[in-house]
């Protein structure tokens, strides 16, 4: 069985965790991307497979939106070892349209609460940088994608 986490709806994640969940358990915390082409979504789309579908949700950005293409390549600056306090829901900024991915088959969840710092220390290294890895047979299908014009 797989070990990664996945965003469902709030009223399956209290039958999951088996209780009401507190503002900050039952927020996501994750990276408000724009300007995708639709060839970039159909990489997503394919990467993120049939365990997942795409809706669109409100986010809240915490922070100001930076353009990448001016952002210093620095990993470490990037993905924060932790993220800022949630603020009050009368401070959060105006919400944005977006995607996300949620994830269809909840009951193959482990009960239990995504924890961010655990990602940036475990998992994180997975998602920047030129790691790719040998035994998933996505990467051959996205690069494949990623080369039609």
């Amino acid at each position: 069985m797989a070990k990664y986490p996945g965003m469902v709806p709030y009223e399956q994640s209290r039958i999951l965790i088996g209780h009401e969940l507190s503002p900050e358990e039952r927020s996501v915390r994750g990276t408000l991307i724009t300007g995708l082409s639709d060839k970039d979504i159909r990489l997503l789309d394919m990467f993120e497979g049939p365990e997942y579908v795409r809706e669109g949700v409100d986010v809240h950005p915490l922070n100001d939106l930076v353009n990448l293409s001016e952002y210093p390549i620095d990993n470490g600056a990037l993905i924060p070892p932790k993220p800022p306090a949630l603020p009050l829901a009368s401070d959060l900024a105006p919400p944005i349209k977006a995607d996300t991915y949620v994830f269809v088959l909840f009951k193959r969840l482990e009960p239990g609460l995504w924890s961010f710092e655990d990602f940036v220390k475990r998992n994180a290294w997975k998602w920047y940088g030129e790691q790719q890895p040998e035994d998933d047979v996505r990467w051959a299908e996205l690069d494949e994608v990623a080369t039609e014009k």
